[in-house]
């Protein structure tokens, strides 16, 4: 696939201090080109969201669309389908979206490929497609995601070479299998591991991205005696840090996401030696922003672009900062901290934390 400029100088991702309105407008990338506050609440969107229930980052996600579909003044409606549900549940959502006459259709998919027989109906159908989280393979539909890849390439060097020392055996917390996100994360787990020899998997868990899951997975591994030196998390965290605390077992590196718990868990003075890679939820209001800019007659000429991730360790001053400037303990422990991307979303936190879409109370 094409992708919407270079990646290197893609979207920064806003942590911690959000900026009202930060759009340069005029730029076919910007949301201001989507018309702004003052246009007509004319277009109805879908979201369709196959898994994460209860999982704060998916949350946060489903707030930042709405956020975003509010703060636009263009939608009248956002219908939102967020369940427990496979790829053939997800093409039944679709349909459902298309059947409703929405005029766009924002998707977090189960596969790359699957969901193509329902996005080629959409479009057919005139309606604007655009996937977030992870990319979809279909022709005519846009791809607006994290590097998700990057993001677990990040994460596990640091953890394998940083936090680990180059040996030893690690927990590997997955998310949901199948999913592109999290078959992207595997790719850059495994190409770390590769250059890292000395580091050996004890464990490999599919945590569904449920903090309840994961947590009786860490249980589990420990009351088997399993031995381990460092734990992957696939944005599933803080809860691994609360079970390993309750247990009494010894803390040991560990990778997660930029979290509100995980990361006011790596500032404490007894917390864990870790690292948080952002994986902004944002990334929902983004799509919104792209399906408006699009539904307005200013398509960009190419169709996906990657949000690059960062990663912040408590092991130096710089990731030290980074991790001070985020934190924010009045949020649900399982948010993350990426809460708007600049020139794409254009809300408050008040408004996000509301999570409400038009036309709710």
């Amino acid at each position: 696939m094409k992708r919407i400029g270079m990646v290197r100088s893609l979207v920064a991702v806003a942590i911690a201090a959000i900026a009202v309105g930060a759009c340069s407008g005029g730029a076919s990338t910007s949301p201001a080109a989507s018309g702004g506050t003052g246009a007509a609440a004319k277009y109805s969107i879908g979201f369709s969201n196959p898994g994460g229930v209860g999982n704060g980052w998916r949350e946060a996600m489903l707030c930042s669309a709405k956020a975003q579909a509010v703060k636009s003044g263009e939608v009248s409606k956002v219908t939102i389908f967020h369940r427990e549900t496979d790829a053939a549940g997800q093409l039944a959502d679709i349909r459902t979206l298309i059947a409703q006459g929405v005029n766009a259709i924002i998707i977090n998919p189960a596969g790359p490929d699957a969901l193509n027989p329902a996005i080629a109906e959409a479009i057919a159908a005139g309606i604007t497609v655009v996937a977030v989280d992870a990319s979809v393979t279909a022709p005519g539909a846009y791809n607006l995601s994290n590097d998700q890849e990057q993001y677990a390439y990040l994460g596990a060097s640091w953890l394998f070479k940083e936090g680990m020392g180059g040996k030893g055996a690690v927990v590997y917390m997955r998310g949901i299998a199948g999913h592109p996100a999290d078959t992207d994360r595997d790719t850059g787990f495994q190409r770390a591991l590769k250059e890292n020899p000395g580091i050996t998997i004890a464990s490999t868990a599919v945590t569904k991205w449920d903090p309840n899951t994961a947590t009786t997975q860490i249980n589990d591994l420990m009351s088997a005696g399993t031995k381990f030196d460092g734990i992957w998390t696939s944005g599933v965290d803080s809860n691994i840090v609360d079970a390993l605390k309750a247990a009494g077992h010894p803390y040991v590196p560990i990778v997660g996401a930029d979290n509100a718990g995980f990361v006011t868990q790596l500032l404490a003075t007894d917390g864990p030696k870790g690292a948080a890679v952002t994986n902004p939820a944002s990334i929902g209001g983004a799509g919104v922003a792209l399906a408006l800019q699009i539904l307005d007659g200013k398509k960009p000429a190419e169709t996906t672009v990657h949000v690059t991730p960062e990663l912040w360790s408590n092991t130096d001053d710089a990731g030290k900062a980074k991790l001070k400037a985020a934190a924010d303990p009045s949020l649900p422990k399982t948010w993350p901290l990426g809460l708007t991307i600049a020139d794409w979303t254009t809300y408050s936190k008040p408004e996000l934390i509301a999570c409400k879409g038009p036309g709710e109370a």
